[in-house]
């Protein structure tokens, strides 16, 4: 919604700067999306000016030069190209240096040789309507060099708000307005419907509460869906007198986002801003045989609307409806038999109050959306019509010169009795955690519309009818007092659980971080993907049919299909966001994610025991995804371009799960069980039981080139839920620095097809305590070793935790890795 500031202050004017009420708000419940500027700049060069000649441009037949008193001694010629431009008129002008609603400064120029300093404006030139027809003549009586800002509305800030679903009172500059009064403390104007000129006039006329059916007029008026138009009021007016809008009233709607169109309709665009309850207005003498009926629409029936569309309905949507059939649809748009002509001058003015959802439901099924249809699918309150018509019938009279006939029909009356909710001081401090004054609770409430009386524990507060749907409870009266008054004062204190401590993070919870900052730290970006994902994905992944993470949870009622099941592998979205980044240029990428994977629960008839069971078995993943010819400089050791490879994925493995203290190896892949894997460069994460955690491995080419991927694409993914529950809650640390190690290198020669794990797991077996760490260092093959052999270069450092450690204390300890070697994998050192 649009808000020009200039409209707000007829109402509430705070004393602060338009950015701090736009974060009062904000922090208060009503999101500002930004603030626009519309109309002008640079004011002060925009004058009224008085035409002294004016004479036709010696080259050029649609011009005319005209010298124009702006107020500065002495006249300003302007060439000017209005037909309707003459001498003598009052007129807007713009002098050199002003800035234009586009942006364009104006400049002293030469128009067809004629020197021309500024220019003579029409509406459209000042964004305070759409006619380009002519100048704007202004009133004689102003004087020249008087400030244009005084006479019109030619600049204006304005607030583009984002109002959430439960405040369609907000979606009015009134609701706002009350709004701002609650937040800053500046003092409320009575509402428009409620000023007395306006309630003076309105309540000289008869209201008539005729149930179903009645007239207005000689119109005939009959609903036939009360359940889902509960309330509907009629006026009628006669001796209209159809013309363009004042400028004051084109030029707010222009702020906020309307299109004038003619005094009638504008009248009810305007009161649809002001008050947020929409409008429509009938010409009275197109209502065919002089009756109009709200009903069902049958299957199929047909409506054109405003838009020039022809739209389909169906049996739960409303339409109007006269002697020659449907005339538009029921609260989202009128037809084009229902609009004003330029020969109208007889209106039926129709406020009414809508079922939302039913609303709601058809627009989304016509592919239809409307101002009016926007607030009504939200819930509006059935008073609201009458305030509507209120305000509408003031402007009638003053803008169309309208004679308005009989009194107005209201075929539903009022919605239920006003709810009565005590509000109690002690309530609100054990909610909020800090008391709040009975006072203070009391002025912020009646700000916002709320009736307010004395209780012996607090207040009684009376829920007005415009939030009656979304005040129902104690809590969410605290809520309005908290919002506007007491959460810049709450204490900062964080929330005990159960057992008394302060809150803090799970062993889960800090595992996850832990791993989520080592990814980080080695270069990678995290990105989110979605929980929800389409079935086609399971064919991309080459998961066959009869495979277990077919057993996919279904969505009973999806957004879409692209999101009607629940993801059984985190790879797919990681794939998404490589394929995305992509197409979009970036060729090297390093990406992880961290979120939950699902697998459907099958639940036996008799396991319900009265309760709904989880639909699926739920876990939380952590997977990397790398793709590219080069990786981030924080992997690289050498300096040099390192592989996007199953080795680098192995690395970033290593120092994820390193970090955790949670030892791991890579054993063979189980046959089937991750189909999106190379089969023969892939592996499962085990833990040091052997249990399965995971898995590493190049992503199948079939499944990279599903997702437009070129080049070796690796990947792994673990459990977070294990690799927590393998976690040390605490770590304990080693003396490292007292003593220092011992290094020694061994060269073991060993059969082509024996692992290098498999050595190292031998070498810790036999080396016991004294044996610090050992890894792989190199790896070597050649003809002197023979055919189908290899040689591993172990790097071992033996401490010990009293003493520094001598060749003579390791012998010993060398002996038996010696040993283990020969007897476990047929290994001999090597020369």
């Amino acid at each position: 919604m649009r808000l020009p500031l200039g409209w707000l202050h007829d109402y509430v004017t705070p004393e602060i700067p338009t950015r701090e009420l736009a974060t009062r708000l904000a922090m208060t419940g009503t999101e500002i999306d930004v603030i626009h500027h519309h109309g002008v700049g640079g004011l002060e060069h925009f004058v009224v000016g008085k035409v002294l000649t004016c004479e036709r441009h010696p080259d050029a037949d649609k011009l005319s030069v005209c010298t124009v008193d702006v107020g500065d001694g002495e006249p300003s010629q302007i060439v000017c190209g209005a037909a309707n431009v003459a001498a003598g008129q009052t007129v807007a002008v713009g002098k050199p240096g002003s800035v234009m609603p586009d942006g364009t400064r104006l400049k002293t120029a030469k128009l067809r040789g004629v020197a021309s300093a500024g220019m003579i404006l029409a509406e459209d030139e000042v964004g305070i309507g759409q006619d380009h027809a002519g100048i704007m003549v202004l009133d004689d009586a102003l004087a020249a060099g008087t400030p244009l800002a005084t006479v019109l509305p030619i600049s204006d800030e304005v607030l583009e708000l984002e109002i959430t679903p439960n405040r369609p009172d907000c979606l009015g500059v009134y609701g706002v307005a009350r709004e701002v009064a609650a937040a800053t403390g500046a003092p409320l104007a009575p509402a428009p419907w409620e000023a007395p000129q306006t309630r003076a006039a309105y309540d000289e006329l008869r209201t008539q509460d005729a149930g179903g059916a009645g007239t207005a007029g000689d119109i005939t008026i009959r609903n036939e869906a009360p359940d889902l138009c509960p309330r509907m009021t009629w006026r009628l007016y006669e001796d209209i007198t159809l013309a363009p809008s004042p400028r004051w009233l084109k030029a707010r709607l222009m702020a906020a986002g309307q299109r004038p169109i003619n005094n009638v309709v504008d009248i009810t665009n305007y009161v649809m801003l002001l008050t947020g309850q929409p409008l429509h207005a009938f010409d009275a003498d197109r209502i065919a045989g002089g009756t109009l009926v709200l009903r069902r629409a049958t299957v199929g029936e047909k409506v054109t609307t405003l838009d020039d569309v022809q739209r389909t309905l169906d049996d739960r949507m409303l339409l109007f409806a006269d002697g020659d059939g449907p005339t538009s649809i029921a609260g989202v748009m009128g037809g084009s038999r229902s609009e004003i002509y330029d020969d109208t001058v007889r209106v039926l003015m129709e406020v009414a109050t809508w079922d939302g959802p039913n609303i709601n439901r058809t627009m989304a099924k016509l592919g239809l959306r409307s101002e009016a249809g926007a607030r009504f699918e939200k819930g509006l309150a059935p008073e609201q019509t009458l305030e509507a018509q209120a305000v509408a019938h003031r402007l009638m009279v003053e803008l169309t010169g309208a004679t308005p006939v009989d009194g107005t029909l209201d075929l539903g009356g009022d919605g239920p009795a006003a709810a009565v909710i005590r509000l109690r001081d002690s309530r609100v401090e054990g909610l909020l955690g800090a008391p709040v004054a009975r006072e203070r609770s009391a002025a912020v409430l009646e700000t916002l519309g709320f009736g307010v009386a004395p209780a012996d524990d607090g207040l009684d507060i009376t829920v007005p009818a415009f939030r009656r749907i979304d005040v129902t409870r104690e809590a969410d009266v605290i809520e309005e007092v908290a919002r506007l008054e007491a959460l810049d004062t709450l204490p900062s204190t964080v929330p005990e659980n159960r057992t008394g401590h302060a809150a803090q993070l799970t062993h889960g919870q800090k595992v996850r971080r832990r791993a989520e900052d080592v990814l980080v730290g080695v270069g990678l970006h995290e990105v989110c993907g979605w929980s929800f994902t389409e079935p086609a994905v399971l064919d991309r992944l080459r998961i066959p049919a009869d495979h277990a993470l077919r057993a996919v949870v279904r969505l009973e009622n999806p957004m879409s299909e692209a999101q009607s099941i629940l993801r059984p592998t985190i790879l797919g979205s990681l794939l998404d966001a490589t394929a995305h980044n992509r197409s979009h240029g970036h060729t090297d990428l390093g990406l992880f994610e961290s979120g939950s994977v699902y697998a459907a629960r099958p639940v036996a008839a008799d396991a319900w025991a009265g309760r709904r069971p989880a639909p699926a078995d739920e876990h939380h993943a952590l997977a990397v995804l790398l793709n590219g010819a080069s990786t981030p400089a924080s992997w690289q050791a050498s300096g040099t371009p390192a592989p996007a490879d199953v080795f680098t994925a192995k690395g970033i493995l290593e120092s994820v799960l390193g970090t955790l203290r949670v030892a791991f190896t890579i054993g063979d892949a189980p046959e089937g069980a991750w189909p999106f894997l190379h089969p023969g460069r892939s592996g499962a994460v085990l833990d040091a039981d052997g249990n399965r955690i995971g898995f590493l491995g190049e992503v199948h080419p079939l499944v990279a080139q599903a997702w437009d991927l070129d080049g070796p694409v690796a990947a792994f993914a673990v459990d977070l839920g294990k690799v927590a529950a393998l976690a040390p809650e605490v770590v304990g640390y080693r003396d490292l620095t007292s003593f220092p190690a011992l290094r020694q290198d061994l060269a073991v020669v060993v059969a082509d097809d024996v692992s290098a794990a498999r050595v190292l797991e031998a070498v810790r077996g036999a080396a016991g305590k004294r044996l610090a760490d050992v890894r792989v260092f190199d790896m070597y093959r050649g003809a002197q070793l023979g055919e189908d052999r290899k040689s591993l270069a172990l790097h071992c450092e033996f401490r010990a935790p009293d003493r520094t450690l001598t060749d003579e204390d390791v012998a010993p300890v060398r002996a038996k890795i010696v040993k283990a070697l020969a007897e476990q994998v047929g290994g001999e050192l090597r020369g």
